[in-house]
């Protein structure tokens, strides 16, 4: 699933290498927490919300195929350093 996410998202965003997806199994549920650069949460958000749902579908597409329950939170990105 972190895959998936991370192939997703790296093909829309301005700066994939900013790109991180930490995974966490919690009793049957897999967490997923995507961090993008500041300047792509606009991006992976999308007009109305709809980039981040059509990301959340897909992923539940594939987590009734696996059999497990999925649950995607995006995050504010941490404060970079100014070069």
């Amino acid at each position: 699933m972190k895959e998936l996410v991370e192939y997703i998202v790296k093909q829309i965003v301005i700066h994939p290498d900013d790109v991180a997806v930490e995974e966490v199994n919690d009793n049957g549920l897999l967490n997923l927490t995507l961090t993008v650069n500041s300047e792509d949460m606009g991006i992976v958000i999308g007009k109305s919300g709809q980039t981040i749902k059509s990301i959340r579908k897909l992923l539940i597409s594939k987590a009734i195929v696996d059999n497990v329950r999925v649950n995607l939170a995006l995050s504010e990105p941490s404060a970079t350093a100014s070069s």
